[in-house]
């Protein structure tokens, strides 16, 4: 800043109690050779000596010049914020994006640069702002949500279930903003002491008991290879529950059997690490499969709920973040992942058919097992046991990714009455997704389908989408997809699909997560 610039208003007080002082100096310089020349013809009786008064006058000037260079350091501080702008908190993207790196952190890129330099308002990728930053700890806003388009009217207007009970499906046009995610999240008195706390609704589900839930969890790393964590969050059942979300290839909606198949989100405690270089894992004790909807006095009192998986990624020791090759591996990275899941479950801890994010224990039509007389009459279910292992594996490489998973599931122990005439339920499916980023960290087209294997139906679903990326990064992007289903056994009002949807669904939305 040249100095005929404004000042900051604090430089330019500094600035006029710096004149008044160099004048006061100024007039003490000049008082001195008078006061001598008086002092050489008389000295009052009763009064200081003139080399005494003139001590006293060259010590005060001294203090003022002194107390002069303080302030003028003070002022050269206070304009140098005004000289030397502090660098953009997000990174300008360059005309034609670089390639990632040929391999990634374990916890992945961060899609933003931080900011260079500590201020108001710096950010780290996901992590959000920081609002807080001293030496007990430090506070983060980040802020996901997205709106979206949904066009079901090309769904058959009605469903048939295995037991030959017909029910309408709801065709739904609308314009949503689905989910608002505002989390807070930072340390607290020791760096490896982390809390993250958040709000979430689901706007699609107004009136709902779930529409609206405060959670969050507290974690403490005691090394690399193991963390400790209390709260809620998802069981680690399947890929999608890992920890993932929301680094999908669509926006915040699964294939339909990684829909039918996975746990949910829980109270409980669960512990994660690195087992080596290569091999990670996740381990979780839950209330039940999903809390969401559920009060304490609904639960069983068994805390059997149980969840846990092993990952590994062999060539690069990572995978990226979530689905698809946004980090664009220059090396081929690969993953092979096991997950193992038990609960049992009473109809007292099963939330109602449409509440948001809920985890039904369904047959492969879509009936809920708990219904009265399903399996006959006088015939109802109370309790049962829940058991599902998946098993998934992936390639990435150069913007291309094809993965998979399969699931196979188990339900048994039944209690209720006359429930001696059920057999165990097995049921079966998988998932396959491709996708390629057709310009690096810009635009990416995919592909995806699932299929159920079950003894009451065995329904599918096909999709294909774009993601566009326009500021080169994932904290925001416009997705577009069609899908064809067949049959769903599964769906609710915050998905884009319904339980017996047969037909075309289209949606379009506008991400932002930071």
């Amino acid at each position: 800043m040249e100095l005929d610039e404004p000042l900051h208003p604090a430089a330019r007080r500094r600035k006029r109690r710096n004149d008044a002082l160099r004048g006061a100096a100024a007039a003490l310089a000049l008082s001195l050779p008078v006061a001598a020349a008086v002092g050489q013809s008389a000295t009052p009786a009763g009064s200081e000596t003139v080399e005494q008064r003139l001590q006293r006058l060259e010590q005060r000037q001294a203090e003022l010049e002194s107390e002069l260079k303080q302030k003028d350091a003070e002022i050269q501080e206070l304009k140098k914020p005004a000289a030397a702008p502090a660098a953009p908190a997000v990174a300008a993207a360059p005309a034609t994006p670089a390639p990632a790196p040929t391999t990634q952190a374990a916890s992945g890129p961060t899609d933003v640069a931080e900011s260079s330099a500590e201020q108001w308002g710096s950010y780290k990728g996901f992590q959000g702002f920081k609002i807080a930053n001293t030496d007990k700890g430090d506070l983060n806003l980040a802020i996901y949500s997205y709106v979206r388009y949904l066009n079901q009217m090309d769904l058959d207007p009605t469903y048939t279930n295995a037991f030959t009970k017909t029910s309408t499906v709801q065709r739904r046009q609308e314009v949503q903003i689905v989910k608002v995610q505002i989390k807070f999240l930072g340390w607290l008195f020791d760096e490896k002491f982390r809390y993250f706390l958040y709000a979430w609704s689901s706007n699609a589900t107004q009136g709902q008991g779930a529409q609206v839930v405060l959670a969050g969890n507290l974690s403490y790393t005691i090394n690399d290879y193991l963390t400790v964590a209390g709260g809620i969050t998802s069981l680690p059942g399947v890929r999608t529950t890992e920890g993932n979300f929301p680094f999908w290839l669509n926006v915040d909606n699964r294939l339909m059997a990684d829909e039918f198949f996975r746990p949910s989100y829980t109270s409980g405690f669960w512990i994660r690490g690195n087992l080596s270089p290569t091999l990670r894992h996740q381990a979780m004790v839950g209330n039940n499969l999903s809390t969401l909807g559920v009060s304490s006095a609904q639960l069983d009192n068994r805390l059997n709920t149980v969840a846990a998986g092993l990952i590994w990624t062999p060539t690069t020791g990572e995978f990226g973040r979530g689905f698809g090759d946004f980090e664009n591996h220059e090396e081929l990275a690969t993953r092979l992942g096991l997950h193992y899941t038990h609960s049992t479950e009473t109809k007292q801890s099963q939330p109602n058919t449409d509440n948001f994010e809920n985890t039904q224990i369904r047959l492969s039509d879509g009936s809920v097992i708990f219904t009265p007389d399903l399996f006959g009459p006088g015939v109802t279910v109370d309790q049962v046991r829940y058991q599902m292992m998946s098993l998934d594996g992936g390639l990435k490489y150069r913007g291309a990714a094809l993965e998979g998973e399969w699931y196979w599931r188990k339900l048994d122990q039944f209690q209720g009455a006359g429930t001696g005439v059920i057999a165990n339920k097995r049921d079966t499916g998988f998932q396959l997704q491709g996708s390629y980023m057709i310009i690096p960290s810009t635009f990416q087209v995919y592909a995806a389908g699932s299929k159920i294997y079950g003894q009451y139906g065995q329904p599918w679903d096909v999709r294909a989408g774009v993601n566009w990326h326009p500021w080169h990064n994932r904290v925001f992007r416009w997705n577009a997809q069609v899908m064809y289903l067949d049959r769903s056994p599964v769906g609710y009002t915050s998905l884009t699909y319904n339980i017996g949807s047969k037909g075309v669904v289209f949606n379009t939305d506008f991400e932002m997560a930071f």
